[in-house]
């Protein structure tokens, strides 16, 4: 404040700084420095492999999950997740997935980074980790931002997802079905840091096939086979459409 500007105070700027008490100025007004995000993308896979877990949900899933588990691979960006029925089984859900994306590309995982959470920072978490040579990258207390390729991953997800619910008026309890779908088509979607492929087609090498993707909750006639009918029974039912298949090629429909 200049001198003079005010009137009934004066003000010597190069005395008063002296007394200035800057801890008070911390305590009451700091905020943090922005984080410095990771300049640069791993170039092979499964050599920086992000994670995080997100739950609890508030109503429990159709399978009775109340969190699900995200792998993140950096350099392709291929996500793969995972559905929990209680945290405790983080670690039981990373050995799942590390046998399968290794036995894939033949290649083991280097790095793992995750937040600061207690399931993910266990002792039997740790030692698994120590003793298959994964570095274990960790957040700093409160600073979610560490590990913000999951983090953004996360929240993308739960919003597409929670958008998919609304626009096919199913209730909370199909939130898993709305996740793995966001997944399996955020895989399957161009990015722009790959150089607009999708994140399968660096994962694979072969770009996706999407003839077969419907409406999230659209109805669908499901074929009903021989030997589960009788003569006079119907060949097909009205189911809804909630998902699609990992383990075969096909979509996943349900009877409401």
């Amino acid at each position: 404040m200049k001198n003079g500007a005010v009137n009934g105070i004066s003000c010597d700027m190069k005395a008063d700084i002296q007394k200035i008490n800057y801890q008070v100025c911390c305590e009451g007004k700091q905020s943090r420095l922005p984080f410095q995000l990771r300049n640069h993308r791993s170039t092979q896979l499964l050599d920086f492999v992000h994670s995080d877990l997100c739950g609890p949900m508030e109503v429990r899933s159709i399978g009775q999950a109340r969190y699900f588990l995200l792998f993140v691979d950096d350099a392709s960006k291929m996500a793969f997740v995972y559905f929990l029925k209680e945290k405790n089984q983080t670690l039981q859900y990373f050995k799942e997935f590390q046998r399968m994306v290794e036995k894939q590309k033949g290649t083991g995982i280097k790095t793992l980074r995750t937040d600061n959470g207690g399931e993910c920072c266990s002792d039997m978490m740790e030692n698994y980790l120590k003793d298959s040579g994964i570095i274990h990258q960790k957040t700093n207390p409160y600073t979610p931002e560490q590990n913000g390729v999951s983090e953004r991953f996360n929240r993308t997800i739960v919003e597409r997802a929670r958008c998919l619910l609304f626009e096919a008026k199913l209730d909370k309890s199909f939130w898993a079905e709305a996740v793995n779908t966001a997944v399996y088509l955020k895989n399957r979607s161009p990015a722009s840091g790959l150089d607009q492929k999708t994140p399968i087609e660096v994962w694979t090498g072969h770009k996706p096939d999407l003839s077969h993707v419907r409406i999230f909750g659209s109805p669908v006639m499901t074929h009903v086979p021989k030997n589960k009918r009788l003569k006079w029974d119907k060949k097909a039912v009205k189911y809804i459409l909630v998902g699609y298949s990992k383990n075969v090629k096909g979509r996943i429909d349900i009877g409401l």
